[in-house]
This record gives C-alpha cells, structure tokens and sequence, in this order.
C-alpha cells in the first residue's frame, strides 16, 4: 500500500525545506509511524520552493503551493496520481477546500482527513462546507467524542467512518532516574512535574489550588514548572508568593529545551495537567513515555490515551485533583506499567498499526 500524506499548512518562505523537520516534527512523526507498519509512505508539503528529500524510509515532497493548487488543484492531483498513491490523507480538517478540490480529479482514491485541533464553522458558513467534507471517506480523531460537534453539526456524511487514532507519538524512553535527578536536581516525594503554557487553557491556578489543598496529606510533594508562553506569570507568582503551602514547594523553571523536558520528566514520579481541552496532548504522551503516572483532567483526548494508569479529575475542581493526587500517591502504578502501556497503545509501532487498519478499511470499502 502506498498513502499519500497532505499537508496543505505552507512552510514559511524564509525556512529551508529540512527546518520543517525541527520545528513540526509532528509531520515526520506521524509519516514515521505509518512506515513503521510496512507502508510506503510519501508526504506533500506545500512550499515556497520545489524540493524532494528523503529520510527514515519516507519519500518528502515539498511543492510550490501556488502552481500546486491552481487550476482548481489539478497540477497537485497530477502528482498524487503519478506517485501512485492508493489512500489520501490529509492533515487538519481545516483544509477541507483544497482536499475537496484535489479529490475531484482523483475519484478512484479513498481520503482521510486527521483532526488537528480543528473547529466546526459557524452555522452561517456550514453549507460549503458539508460539500467539501463529502470528499472524505474517513476522518480520524484522538477520541470519538472529539468528532461529536462535526457529526452533530452534520458537516461529515453517514457513510463517513470515524477513526479514534492518536495524533501522534513521543521519541522520550524511560531512562535512567537516578540520572535524571543527578542532571536536573529535580526531588520531591512525590515529585510532580508540569509542561504546559501557563494560560487560562492550561488552568495553572486551579492545579495550584489543587497543589495547596493536599499539601498537608503529601508534604514531601514538590511541583516542578516547564512551560512556554505564559500570560498569567505573575497571577501564578503571586498565588505561590502569598500561600506557604506553596511556597518553597512550587517551583518555575520556565521555558527548557526539549531534550530537558525529557530529563525533567524522566525524573518525575508524577504529571499533572489542568487542560481544559485538548486535540490529543503531547506532554501527556511525552511523560507516559518515560514512565511518569499522570494525574489529568477527565477530557476525551485524556480519557483515550491514559488508560488505566493514571488518574482523571473534572476540570476547574481544585479538590478533585487533590484526591487524584492523594490517591495515586499512595497507589501509584510502576514506571514498568505506565511504559507498558505507552509501547502497546500509544507508540509510533501502535499508531502506525492503527493507521494501516485504518487506510486498509478504507480501501476495501472503496472497493
């Protein structure tokens, strides 16, 4: 089988072809999975400039976007025919236009879109797009649940299959602990371990408040900050600043590189998440893969990759994670267990498993 992956997102003019690989290595990520599963895989990027690279057994395209999609798309579907491409998968529901376009000229091959955080349109501008929705004989979704505001909004048709697959995988291993505490400096018992922007998405004050109230059941517990952007900074300070059962036990590390996060979180016992909503949440997947138990909210991308080997908790409930916390505290699943689970449902061998039932279902069905 040979699939074609479309990403119709174009690269910034200023970077060269090979920055995609570092700095969206979701695109590489997932393409990887699926050729670990035996399929050969190509993938079209739009581009400022033509180029063909190739790496890990993935053939890269990248395309002009203009010439690509003019002409009603028919240049980009007279490359997609010439590879020869049996399946079409597109990445973000977001590009339904062009997807739909292309499709017109290649009717004897089924198209996948993947959800990559994407939102219904306003009810106003629905109707175009239900006709270009109706190109797609799958969609894929971290959960389910996930594809309910399409499916109730009708804009995906009754024959239209629903793929639960993870949105992509992590590269972290477990490691060693004891020298990821030496590296960091990391400690705590237990130690909980934070990657996330600190907005009000990411509910940092809530986990704060959640932090503080099992404090004196867990006293040698010590939470430790990575994030990126952070617009509620100094609402966080002073949270830690005025309550001493924060003080000293919080601590902001702010933005590290990725191959700290990976030492951070390998020396980490816990991963917390206060998220409120998520496409698929690749921390999460970054801490199960070195072994870390999470304690996160009860969202559907959560509920589909944690299994069960960490904890839920409602959203915005302060208390809710203080339980969590307490309970997997004193019940926590081994590093062994928690890794385990990541190789069997939530790995680039997993994914890609779960992509070839997915595009050989839809190739039958097509058929």
């Amino acid at each position: 089988m040979h699939v074609a992956q479309i990403n119709f997102l174009p690269l910034p003019p200023d970077w060269a072809s090979a920055e995609m690989f570092e700095r969206w290595p979701s695109v590489a990520d997932i393409a990887e999975s699926v050729a670990s599963s035996g399929i050969r895989v190509s993938v079209v990027q739009m581009a400022a400039r033509a180029e063909r690279i190739s790496r890990e057994g993935v053939e890269y395209l990248f395309v002009d976007a203009a010439q690509a999609m003019a002409d009603d798309g028919r240049p980009l579907a007279a490359l997609l025919e010439g590879l020869g491409a049996d399946v079409l998968h597109v990445h973000g529901l977001g590009f339904a236009e062009a997807a739909h376009a292309v499709a017109r000229h290649l009717p004897g091959r089924p198209m996948l879109l993947q959800d990559h955080a994407s939102r219904p349109p306003r009810w106003w501008r629905r109707a175009p797009w239900r006709r270009w929705y109706a190109a797609a004989a799958g969609v894929a979704f971290t959960a389910p649940v996930l594809a309910r505001p399409f499916v109730q909004a009708r804009l995906f048709g009754p024959a239209t299959r629903v793929f639960a697959i993870p949105e992509s995988s992590s590269r972290f291993t477990r490691g060693s602990r004891a020298g990821a505490w030496a590296e960091t400096g990391l400690y705590g018992d237990p130690c909980v371990a934070w990657v996330g922007h600190l907005n009000a998405g990411k509910d940092p004050l809530t986990v704060l408040e959640g932090i503080a109230r099992v404090a004196d059941r867990l006293p040698g517990l010590h939470l430790w900050c990575a994030f990126g952007s952070a617009p509620l900074l100094a609402q966080v300070r002073r949270r830690i600043e005025r309550d001493p059962r924060l003080a000293g036990r919080v601590h902001l590390l702010g933005k590290l590189a990725h191959a700290k996060v990976e030492s951070l979180l390998r020396a980490a016992d816990l991963f917390v998440s206060g998220s409120r909503s998520e496409s698929c949440g690749y921390a999460l997947l970054e801490a199960m893969a070195c072994g870390v138990a999470p304690v996160v909210t009860d969202i559907p991308a959560h509920r589909a990759l944690v299994g069960d080997v960490g904890r839920l908790w409602p959203c915005g409930d302060a208390q809710g994670l203080a339980d969590a916390l307490l309970g997997i505290a004193t019940h926590r699943p081994s590093a062994e267990r928690v890794r385990a689970h990541f190789d069997a449902n939530l790995s680039f061998a997993a994914v890609g498993r779960q992509w070839a039932a997915a595009y050989a279902q839809l190739l039958d069905g097509h058929r």
